[in-house]
């Protein structure tokens, strides 16, 4: 007898999968869908009961053919589903999912540089909202007049006169770094803020220069954030956890204009002074431009650690990288938890704060090339496959580089329209695992394939895409590179039923769900064609 959570298998080379599912399809009660082990999904045929025992194979809603049983029916979806796939057989990749094994917290990897659009009403708070980003940090923020600029954030545009008294509030200027920080947290966002300057390319240096005195540097900072978090000087009661310590000090002279020593005693000098001040916040650096730069991070911590009994404060250590490679990411969150932990700083966050797609930085074709990739489906895949890999590393939090509307960097907004791009689903898929708060054991087997899963125990979720650095932009010419997937799960039941719905991110979908269907029984199992570049979303909910 044909129950529903029942399937029905056809063997042999090329097997049908019957699998029963009862819904209403165009108006009718269905019994399930034939899947092809070797098919594209879709497509699949939507078998229906008719007198019993037959069993009737309809197509947009009219009836096309009887069978009398299951053989029947699925030895003709074999074939049928075989046509069109021209005889094309691959291998399976396998994703195994249980639902049941906990595997410990999604953490924050969909987090940003910089916040929403807001100017003059005409922005991207919307979006921004309903991707439930993190945290914006506020690095650049001085570039975009969006955000204020260029009287905004940065150390000098707020204290811009650093002669003047640092304990009066008429020697700051907080107005507009005021209504970009609320127009963060207006979108649910937190502020990770960044103390310093922006870069500067040009000839000449303002912000890269070493201040004239670090200590009272380090007492303009302490008023900056009680302004935010105490009241101070018609101030707010923000909340803000996280202060970072300048940023890339390594990177001479753009950054820091200045001796390298230099910069490690005015962090010494600012870290101490700002812990004793706010032993419950989170301060922090140097946010340096790549583990690559070893011999400055090993620099950096001999000098902060030089005294083993009294640690220079540091309570997340922060870096960047420009990379084409998830895995390479991966490599460099392994290097900066093994020199932290040499180093006596066990406990230290690592907070990768800085990242983007880049092939090089020269000759000029290659850093074109990369700006072109950061919008496109290419980008969207690369963003994902970096979440995704950086979850299943020891990294504490990712924050990609940039959400600046005006921002070549910024592949998530249109510069014109402000609306979503391809990456920009990417972040927002990351963000439904990350609601569901706790990830769960998820194998995955196959190169280039990346793919995480979560659930809240009502609701689950697995995300997976395909990413290699194929010199496709848009995944045209590719084909060649498909690969197949099947992913089973378990650990995830509903006497009433599993509603699953698969959402695809892909050259002609933004995140649209383009199938959904009812499991019963205690697991479940997907095949899907992934042409390369593809991302999908598969959100399961029991009814």
């Amino acid at each position: 007898m044909v129950q529903p959570g029942m399937d029905f298998c056809q063997g042999g080379a090329g097997s049908v999968v019957v699998q029963f599912s009862p819904q209403n399809h165009f108006g009718s009660p269905v019994i399930g869908f034939i899947f092809h082990s070797h098919c594209l999904f879709p497509p699949f045929l939507v078998v229906y009961p008719k007198r019993g025992k037959t069993f009737c194979r309809k197509k947009r809603g009219k009836e096309k053919k009887l069978f009398f049983s299951l053989q029947s029916l699925a030895r003709c979806g074999r074939m049928m589903i075989e046509h069109k796939l021209g005889g094309r057989m691959m291998d399976h990749l396998h994703i195994n999912v249980n639902f049941a094994s906990p595997m410990g917290k999604i953490k924050p990897m969909h987090s940003v540089n910089n916040g929403p659009a807001a100017l003059r009403g005409n922005g991207n708070t919307e979006f921004f909202a309903d991707a439930g980003i993190p945290f914006a940090r506020t690095h650049d923020a001085n570039f975009a007049p969006q955000y204020g600029a260029p009287h905004t954030v940065d150390i000098i545009a707020v204290f811009p006169n650093f002669d003047a008294d640092e304990t009066d509030p008429a020697s700051y200027d907080f107005h507009l770094t005021d209504e970009y920080m609320e127009n963060i947290m207006a979108v649910g966002s937190k502020v990770f803020f960044r103390l310093g300057n922006k870069i500067e390319h040009e000839s000449k240096r303002y912000g890269a220069l070493p201040p004239k005195d670090f200590a009272k540097w380090a007492r303009i900072c302490e008023y900056i954030i009680r302004h935010f978090n105490e009241g101070w000087g018609n101030g707010h009661h923000y909340g803000m956890e996280y202060f970072e310590i300048w940023n890339e000090p390594d990177l001479h002279p753009q950054c820091w204009d200045g001796p390298e020593e230099d910069y490690f005693e005015l962090y010494e000098i600012a870290a101490r002074h700002l812990k004793a001040c706010f032993p419950h916040l989170k301060i922090g650096g140097p946010a340096v431009t790549s583990m690559g730069n070893r011999d400055y991070v090993e620099r950096f911590l001999k000098y902060i650690s030089r005294n083993p009994d009294d640690l220079v404060p540091m309570d997340f250590f922060s870096f960047h990288l420009y990379t084409t490679n998830p895995e390479k990411m991966v490599g460099h969150v392994k290097l900066a938890r093994k020199l932290l932990d040499e180093h006596g700083y066990t406990e230290t966050e690592t907070i990768l704060n800085e990242w983007n797609y880049v092939r090089n930085w020269t000759p000029r074709e290659e850093i074109l090339y990369s700006y072109r990739v950061i919008p496109s489906l290419k980008g969207s895949a690369f963003v994902n496959a970096c979440m995704l890999a950086c979850q299943h590393s020891s990294l504490d939090h990712l924050m990609y580089y940039d959400a600046r509307v005006s921002a070549g960097w910024n592949g998530l907004f249109d510069h014109i329209s402000q609306e979503p791009l391809k990456p920009y689903y990417a972040i927002w898929d990351f963000n439904r695992l990350y609601k569901l708060a706790t990830e769960v054991a998820c194998e995955v087997e196959g190169d280039d394939l990346y793919a995480l899963a979560a659930t809240n125990g009502e609701e689950a979720a697995i995300l997976l895409t395909y990413y290699k650095d194929h010199k496709s932009i848009d995944g045209s010419g590719t084909e060649e590179e498909m690969r197949r997937v099947r992913i089973d799960w378990s650990g995830f039941a509903s006497g009433d039923g599993v509603e699953v719905e698969y959402r695809f991110l892909d050259a002609g979908n933004d995140n649209r769900v383009v199938a959904a269907e009812t499991f019963f029984g205690e697991t479940g199992a997907h095949i899907f064609d992934l042409p390369l570049y593809t991302s999908i979303l598969v959100t399961l909910k029991k009814k």
